[in-house]
């Protein structure tokens, strides 16, 4: 979670605190997490870590920084690690490790204590939410957003909570809108790297796509976009289930009705665009999402091309190679 202005003159080095553990379960068993809570200047996250993540830094720095002597609450071999009373001194004992490293500055810049306590992700994130006030060398200049575009929308409408994608010419967060609380997925392009490439008819080539999507129940949609003298900000459906790829490599094959019924999702979804005269270039797993009823959700449309019709080709050699080997 995110709160607080972006990440300006701050000091090099956070303040911690753990004031609170949780018990979770899967499906095999049950563990202990204990919430981190971290502020650099006026900004505050928090992070969940298990012991062995404590126990996994705290071996990193223990061989490369001897004369700290640092140290975390021994491992449990016998006994109930979820009693009350062991659970709370565990707590205390890391609560202790994780101030000492943080005090110390060698140690607070180390890069497996950064990462953690999320600390690039976050300077990511205060990158993302820069608004029009930003100064810089910029040359960019205004893109016609057309019927998507709302004037009245800003950076600062949203919580931008975490990296979800990346691409050419930007990032995908995970953003709450706060007047009411939705989740959106905010893609935000570099309109500098947009005009450099002469990319603008692929972008508003993709946003017309998205505009047409909301229709479709598999096809993520675009609900809006804004811009600031840097960035383009395209406010999307956010799906939660995840990719195809990812659940493929988990399960590394479907039974063939649940493949079955991706295929014919996937076929109503490729329809819809035909008959609108759109052909969809980047068909791969990595490109499906899954919503939180499993249903599909194709997305990526940066390679669509529109107004073709059944007797018409494309000549354009484009895709993913790893997708063609």
């Amino acid at each position: 979670m995110l709160t607080g202005p972006k990440m300006e003159d701050q000091p090099s080095f956070p303040s911690v605190s753990i004031p609170c553990h949780n018990e979770q379960r899967d499906k095999k068993k049950r563990y202990t997490v204990y919430k981190v809570i971290v502020n650099v200047g006026q900004q505050e996250w928090f992070v969940f870590r298990r012991y062995a993540e404590f126990d996994k830094l705290f071996n990193t720095l223990r061989k490369q920084f001897p004369s700290m002597n640092l140290k975390i609450p021994a491992k449990r071999i016998f006994g109930d690690n979820f009693d009350p009373e062991f659970i709370k001194q565990r707590r205390a004992g890391l609560h202790e490790f994780i101030k000492k490293i943080v005090s110390h500055p060698q140690l607070s810049n180390h890069p497996d204590v950064r990462a953690f306590l999320l600390m690039e992700k976050m300077e990511q994130i205060s990158d993302a939410s820069e608004d029009e006030d930003e100064k810089n060398n910029s040359t960019s200049r205004n893109i016609n957003l057309g019927p998507s575009a709302n004037p009245q929308a800003k950076p600062t409408d949203f919580d931008f909570l975490k990296v979800i994608g990346k691409g050419s010419f930007g990032k995908v967060f995970l953003a709450k809108r706060k007047h009411d609380g939705k989740f959106y997925a905010v893609k935000i392009l570099q309109k500098k790297i947009i005009l450099n490439r002469k990319e603008q008819k692929h972008i508003m080539a993709e946003r017309n796509v998205l505009l047409k999507n909301v229709k479709h129940p598999f096809l993520v949609g675009l609900h809006y976009s804004f811009q600031t003298k840097d960035k383009l900000y395209f406010v999307l459906d956010f799906i939660n289930g995840g990719e195809l790829f990812f659940h493929l490599q988990r399960e590394r094959t479907f039974p063939e009705p649940r493949a079955k019924f991706y295929i014919a999702e996937m076929a109503s979804a490729l329809g819809y665009l035909h008959s609108l005269t759109i052909v969809y270039r980047d068909l791969k797993p990595e490109n499906i999402l899954l919503d939180h009823e499993g249903h599909i959700v194709l997305t990526d449309f940066g390679l669509c091309k529109e107004g073709i019709s059944q007797k018409d080709t494309t000549t354009t050699f484009c895709g993913t190679p790893e997708v063609y080997l």
